[in-house]
């Protein structure tokens, strides 16, 4: 073999040391990838240090607890202004728990949810204006005549904190399917009081291609009025046939969003099939590539559409894990408690069974830790409050991460 030529492993060895190296100049002490499983295909990143970046290690020393255990099939986690945490379950009900994790209230009343698959009672969001207001905007796939759709509800909390009043449903994500997989969906309120919303392809091959088109809400990223209009002025406002909600599209399935409290970016999470699981920050009007372009392969092991990674006018991942970590949700910690972990971002696995810790410079990862590996967990959520992580789990466990 001529000597300007290499084989896969001395590629691979190579791509890990420029990781090494692109770590330590970043400030962070590096160690091997935390992936060393092989990936289930042998794509090539678009970038180094698009996927399997150097390996970090966190410092400071860990309290980890579990704080309630009797939780019924969480979804989503947020914090009161009190400091006690609203939780949604999947089978349709909400809690709202004390700081010390234990049971406060049952929330009950709320609309009927189809919890078949991955739908039923899904993500809780706090109005800005909550204690003002006490409104409360969740998400939920609702049954209809004809298949499942994602609705967006908002409504204001009792004084007795066991029901919600006034419920009215803002949006609905169109148009309804009979498969029950792949709804997303997070919502997240911008600077200026409107909301971001996350929503899934429903998974179908004959209805996954719908997040390509302008006409269709499946497997975008909608930016609605807390009316659920469209705020004005977005990238397709005043375009035929294109919905003017519509803020970014080419998504899977984004269980994760969050916005960036150091830059103002919207940063989001989405499941690829087999492999191919993304981090990316959402820009408006872009393309993100679903289903043309994926690091990841049918669950068959086949290639999805022509088997490509990169095309013009479609964007790339910040980040992709390959084989899949199965990125439930993200949090980024905006604490000085942990200095080390200050503009990280959390990343809750759910076939992965940890909580990944992604470091990052300039938009652009340079380390990634594992957490909490070995419990056997899925990590359906997650929040931060004074200095602690927050994590709801699908054995129905509340977990508090903080300093020691």
């Amino acid at each position: 073999m001529s000597n300007h030529l290499f084989n896969n492993k001395t590629l691979s060895i190579l791509l890990a040391g420029l990781a090494l190296n692109c770590a330590n100049i970043a400030g962070v002490s590096a160690q091997n990838p935390v992936e060393t499983n092989p990936p289930s295909a042998d794509y090539k990143p678009a970038f180094t240090g698009q996927t399997r970046i150097a390996g970090v290690k966190t410092k400071t020393p860990l309290d980890i607890t579990v704080i309630n255990e009797k939780l019924e099939n969480p979804w989503a986690i947020s914090v009161l202004p009190d400091g006690r945490f609203l939780i949604t379950q999947k089978q349709g009900t909400m809690v709202i728990l004390n700081a010390n994790g234990e049971l406060s209230k049952k929330i009950t009343g709320l609309p009927k949810v189809d919890p078949s698959g991955q739908g039923g009672l899904l993500d809780v969001t706090l109005d800005p204006n909550f204690a003002k207001n006490r409104m409360i905007y969740w998400a939920y796939s609702e049954p209809q005549d004809k298949g499942v759709l994602l609705a967006i509800a908002k409504g204001k909390l009792a004084a007795s904190e066991t029901a919600i009043e006034n419920q009215t449903v803002i949006y609905r994500a169109t148009p309804a399917y009979s498969g029950k997989l792949q709804y997303g969906s997070r919502i997240v309120f911008d600077k200026n009081g409107n909301l971001f919303v996350s929503t899934g392809e429903r998974s179908g091959n004959d209805i996954r291609i719908q997040a390509q088109y302008l006409n269709s809400s499946l497997g975008k990223i909608l930016h609605l009025t807390p009316e659920g209009k469209a705020v004005a002025n977005g990238p397709f406002a005043g375009k035929t046939d294109a919905r003017p909600e519509i803020y970014a599209y080419g998504l899977r399935n984004p269980d994760g969003l969050a916005i960036n409290p150091q830059t103002g970016d919207l940063w989001e999470a989405e499941f690829g099939p087999k492999g191919g699981d993304e981090v990316n920050i959402i820009k408006p009007g872009k393309n993100y590539g679903w289903p043309i372009i994926t690091y990841g392969t049918e669950y068959s092991g086949k290639k999805v559409g022509d088997g490509i990674q990169q095309k013009e006018g479609m964007e790339q991942p910040v980040y992709y894990w390959n084989p899949s970590i199965s990125p439930g949700c993200i949090a980024f910690y905006n604490s000085n408690s942990i200095a080390e972990w200050k503009g990280n971002l959390f990343v809750g696995g759910l076939g992965g069974s940890h909580i990944i810790r992604l470091v990052i410079k300039n938009d652009k990862i340079v380390g990634e830790e594992r957490l909490l590996e070995g419990k056997g967990e899925r990590f359906r959520d997650m929040v931060e409050k004074d200095g602690a992580l927050y994590s709801v789990t699908d054995n129905g466990h509340l977990y508090r991460i903080a300093k020691k």
